[in-house]
């Protein structure tokens, strides 16, 4: 039975800043790297036979590591399609500074809503529609053969394949928060039936 799993990259600097980062390319902090070797130990046991990722590098260091830490050598495809959402002219701003100039309720918009994005940038919706393509064409049929695929990206990259591999509706994947670090494990049936999912620390 194939699994997919899914990690979001370990703390960047933006994040431990507290900036809207997007497609902005920032490294690892210490504390990131060290979620990342947690997610390589946390994944030794796992059967692993492809890994992609972003081409953004906190996504790439971290994916390096995991492998690194869980003694796999796998084929590894990097794709702009998992990139992190382009937060437009909110990229490299304070959250907080943010809320005080645009107010709390805008910027939870721009940034939870499905279909509305920043200004300049991308919604939910339009990094869906670049995400659920991608892992249609060539990650879907390696799961059917009976791969074991690990993908290693953002935040909203994420969360758009989440809510297609899950059905989510857009109010719940407006509450979908992806924490940094974590390995999420979706376990499918020979058919393709979704039989479980969970994270393997909570």
């Amino acid at each position: 039975m194939p699994f997919l799993i899914l990690l979001r990259h370990g703390q960047s600097t933006w994040n431990l800043e507290n900036r809207f980062t997007g497609k902005a390319d920032v490294d690892l902090t210490q504390l990131g790297v060290q979620e990342a070797r947690l997610a390589g130990v946390l994944l030794e046991s796992y059967p692993i036979d492809i890994a992609y990722t972003s081409e953004l590098k906190r996504a790439i260091q971290t994916l390096d590591i995991v492998l690194k830490e869980a003694a796999k050598n796998v084929p590894v495809i990097q794709s702009a399609a998992w990139n992190e959402r382009d937060y437009g002219d909110l990229e490299g701003l304070n959250k907080t500074e943010t809320e005080k100039k645009f107010g709390a309720a805008q910027v939870l918009l721009w940034r939870r809503s499905y279909d509305i994005g920043p200004p300049n940038g991308e919604s939910l919706k339009d990094t869906y529609h670049r995400v659920v393509p991608y892992y249609k064409k060539e990650v879907k049929p390696k799961l059917k053969a009976g791969e074991n695929i690990l993908i290693v990206a953002h935040g909203n990259s994420l969360r758009a394949l989440i809510m297609y591999l899950e059905g989510l509706d857009e109010k719940v994947i407006s509450e979908l928060n992806i924490a940094l670090g974590i390995p999420k494990i979706f376990e499918y049936s020979r058919q393709m039936k979704l039989l479980h999912v969970r994270n393997l620390l909570d």
